[in-house]
């Protein structure tokens, strides 16, 4: 696991709704145990994305690494664009 940037997902807070897996394209997730979000590939996560983070529904995902001011939405703030700058498109 990266030791700069990664999800930490905050069971008490989380809905198991999947989003997180779903819109993550670069196999963070452990994706046999949706919607359950686990982390399995924490090297994988793009430094300073908040693309899951960004569609929690209940703001249950936070990262490690993270000193940008960012904070949860709770919920889909309409934005598509993950952020990542990985020419997904806003895809993942």
């Amino acid at each position: 696991m990266s030791k700069k940037w990664y999800p930490v997902i905050d069971y008490l807070e989380c809905a198991e709704c999947g989003a997180c897996i779903k819109m993550c394209k670069h196999e963070v997730y452990d994706e046999s145990k949706k919607p359950s979000p686990i982390v399995v590939n924490g090297d994988g996560c793009i430094q300073g994305c908040h693309g899951c983070g960004n569609i929690c529904p209940n703001g249950a995902i936070k990262y490690v690494g993270d000193d940008t001011g960012w904070t949860p939405p709770n919920g889909d703030n309409g934005d598509d664009d993950c952020s990542c700058g990985c020419d997904c498109g806003g895809k993942c």
